[in-house]
């Protein structure tokens, strides 16, 4: 007999998530989190909910990106009441440019995923500078952006924390600072997890890989193809002042503590987390191209985080072919998709099957 029905690699958002959904419909589970030796992706995101963008030459994700943010509010809402904790989510969200040519693929990118997602797109809005100052006044001498309700923004530590402590409350047994090197099969069914030692620490029916940059290793053993790299931001953070800005924007928000987050960045350093004043300058002459107020508050911090990202930027969803009952999850949405990854993915776990219709999200893609 297996210790728990699902044992999950991972405790960041997406692991998370799980456990919480898994102990949400009853099931028994544990989630394994290898501590902060890790590489905290999940501590070290911008915090959008986010549709703008995502999907363009894949239509599913701009609709499961879609599905996710209309799940969010409820979602939201029950962590809230569970818990206690205010996730701070608030809807509604603008993609400004920051120049006319920025403007004009913006809405190029746009259009080309509306055009794929045919009736199941969504709604949105084009806003020159006038229109855009008449709702957001402190905005600069810029083109102008692209407004959607269904984008947001939350507090995505409180998320983590709601879902680490309402996982627990629910029955999940969570298991810090312990790193699971291998999953193997045991006879008569179910897998085994050993830890560093070599010890079993745990039996489950099902196992779920969802550890980011740390799941290559588990995951090439159980026959499973994992093409992810690290894809580096960085971020700018202000001191705190009253509130100017309710809704985000793709490069700055408002937290709900009065901070300032300025991005984004891109980089491809590998496993590198540190930042560098070339990069952080950059962001900082955008941000203030966007918004000249900025250039009066004072920086505070500044951090590098390591997204998980995939050749076409679209999630990575499979179940092992050799190995049924261990699957693997990857993305770099974190906290758009963690509604549905709580709400949605944890049934297809439970059934031991994922949908026909989120086969596009296989691997195999990279290999026609």
């Amino acid at each position: 007999m297996a210790d728990y029905d699902v044992a999950i690699v991972g405790g960041g958002l997406l692991g998370s998530a799980f456990g919480w959904g898994m102990a949400r419909a009853g099931q028994s589970c544990v989630v394994f989190d290898e501590g902060d030796n890790a590489i905290r992706t999940a501590r070290g995101n911008f915090g959008l909910v986010w549709v703008q963008g995502k999907g363009a030459g894949m239509p599913a994700y701009a609709a499961w990106s879609m599905k996710s943010t209309q799940l969010w509010s409820g979602f939201a809402a029950e962590l809230q009441d569970s818990t206690g904790m205010d996730l701070h989510y608030v809807k509604g969200g603008y993609d400004i440019a920051a120049d006319e040519e920025e403007y004009r693929q913006s809405i190029s990118r746009l259009q080309q995923i509306q055009d794929e997602m045919g009736s199941g797109a969504y709604t949105y809005e084009i806003l020159d500078n006038a229109q855009l100052k008449s709702v957001m006044p402190l905005i600069g001498d810029i083109p102008g952006a692209i407004y959607t309700e269904h984008d947001g923004h939350c507090n995505p530590l409180t998320l983590l924390r709601a879902l680490h402590q309402d996982m627990q409350k629910r029955g999940a047994q969570y298991r810090p600072n312990s790193p699971v090197t291998e999953v193997r099969q045991q006879t008569g069914g179910g897998y085994e997890l050993v830890d560093q030692a070599g010890q079993i620490v745990a039996s489950a029916a099902r196992v779920v890989i969802s550890a980011g940059h740390g799941s290559t290793r588990l995951a090439e053993p159980l026959g499973i193809d994992l093409p992810i790299y690290a894809d580096q931001g960085q971020v700018l953070v202000s001191e705190k002042v009253a509130p100017i800005m309710q809704y985000p924007t793709t490069g700055v928000r408002q937290t709900d503590n009065g901070s300032f987050l300025l991005g984004v960045s891109s980089k491809d350093v590998g496993l590198d987390t540190r930042t560098d004043l070339t990069t952080l300058a950059g962001i900082a002459k955008r941000c203030i191209r966007i918004f000249p107020f900025l250039a009066r508050l004072r920086l505070q911090r500044a951090w590098g985080a390591l997204r998980v990202m995939t050749p076409d930027g679209c999630p990575v969803y499979q179940q092992s072919a050799t190995y049924p009952g261990v699957f693997s999850f990857a993305c770099h949405s974190g906290v758009t998709l963690a509604a549905c990854h709580a709400l949605e993915v944890t049934k297809w776990i439970m059934d031991g099957d994922i949908p026909a219709a989120f086969e596009v999200f296989h691997p195999r893609r990279f290999h026609v």
